[in-house]
């Protein structure tokens, strides 16, 4: 009976640094299972039911897990948090917020995406200390050249509203590029994905404490729009990089 009480449930002796993972698919993890070894890290953890579990993948079930062409699946988080804690010797926790196919007008004040990552990351909080924002979305506002020339604006609203409603002002943001690679003809996004990754690197310039990883050399699945389970490990130790280059923890 007792391990039936404990099922889950860490019993944290160490402090946790956490990062919330919001954005849309590519944050979410599209990756197939199989296709790589699974990530097994006492140190990692991921929320769930505002309490700290073992992490496991999917971390961010944001749709079915699997059945589908389009099902929850490996992320860039496993990674990240992983290196992150063989790196540092610290616990890592993934506070898993992402949703696919959202626009960043869907991330902003007062949105319920939005709203929502507030409500995890302050559940989060109580039990540990907020450590990194990554962010990875823009795919679907390269649909439409006026979101992609206002997104910078809108970018930086929404990340200093966030910051400051987590109490979190100078909290390190990681942002990854997007894929160039992307079936553009298909989608009609024509030269818009290279305009939004360069949003971000003008981004990146005038925000405080916030790093861009590339996505370049990084593999498509079949379906031309999601990062295949290699690449999103891959992409996962490029955030994990540009982080330690920011901001050392547990130091």
């Amino acid at each position: 009976m007792a391990d039936l009480i404990k099922d889950g449930l860490q019993n944290l002796q160490e402090e946790v640094y956490s990062f919330l993972l919001i954005g849309q698919s590519n944050m979410a993890g599209r990756g197939e299972f199989g296709e790589v070894e699974p990530i097994k890290n006492k140190q990692c953890l991921m929320l769930r039911m505002g309490r700290w579990q073992t992490m496991s993948e999917p971390i961010n079930p944001d749709r079915r897990i699997l059945e589908g062409k389009t099902h929850s699946g490996i992320s860039l988080g496993a990674s990240f948090a992983n290196d992150l804690a063989e790196t540092t010797g610290q616990k890592i926790g993934l506070i898993p917020c992402a949703d696919g196919g959202t626009r960043l007008s869907q991330w902003m004040p007062g949105e319920i995406l939005y709203d929502h990552a507030v409500m995890m990351t302050k559940l989060a909080q109580r039990t540990s200390k907020l450590a990194g924002i990554l962010w990875h979305q823009g795919e679907s506002d390269c649909n439409e050249q006026a979101l992609v020339d206002s997104y910078q604006e809108r970018f930086l609203t929404m990340i200093t509203s966030l910051r400051r409603d987590l109490g979190a002002e100078e909290v390190p943001v990681i942002i990854g590029e997007l894929s160039e690679k992307i079936d553009i003809e298909r989608l009609g996004r024509g030269v818009r994905l290279a305009q939004m990754n360069e949003n971000f690197h003008e981004i990146v310039k005038v925000l405080p404490h916030c790093a861009l990883v590339s996505s370049e050399g990084l593999t498509l699945k079949d379906d031309n729009l999601h990062f295949n389970s290699a690449s999103l490990r891959e992409f996962g130790l490029r955030y994990a990089k540009a982080y330690k280059e920011l901001s050392i923890i547990g130091k």
